[in-house]
């Protein structure tokens, strides 16, 4: 007979509100300091998230689906086995427009530039940030298919 799988929930928040809450069997992120993963029973954490993708991967009984979604900065608190990620803005790789996410990295690439060409240090940097943000939106809806 098989092991019983160790499952722990996972909830993504934005200021809208909570996004996603599910049980998982792992959930893995980019933090600032660089690729994480949490598992059941892990200690305690506490950490800043990068503009990235969260996998979230679900149970036997789901057939082990993975989720991704995009998120925007924020933090993810685990302990007693419940992760929290609280987030400026996350979207579910199933709800992103690729449409509207392919026109914001035109719209950033288009700010980038013309921010490099004036040298303005304020706008160049909103600008990446509006690209990162845009690309991983891409990325996510892209990792959804597979």
């Amino acid at each position: 007979m098989a092991e019983p799988e160790h499952l722990f929930e996972v909830k993504v928040i934005t200021t809208s509100g909570v996004i996603y809450d599910h049980q998982t069997s792992i959930v893995d992120m980019r933090a600032v300091d660089g690729q994480q993963s949490i598992m059941y029973g892990h200690i305690p954490l506490l950490t800043p998230l990068s503009i990235g993708d969260v996998t979230v991967k679900r149970s036997r009984e789901m057939d082990q689906r993975v989720d991704h979604i995009a998120v925007s900065g924020g933090y993810i608190e685990f302990s007693h086995n419940v992760a929290i990620i609280v987030v400026d803005s996350a979207e579910r790789a199933r709800n992103i427009d690729l449409n509207r996410a392919e026109a914001a990295k035109e719209r950033a690439e288009k700010h980038l530039q013309e921010a490099t060409q004036s040298h303005d240090e304020q706008s160049l940097a909103r600008a990446q940030i509006a690209l990162k943000r845009a690309v991983n939106r891409i990325s996510v809806y892209n990792q959804n298919k597979y």
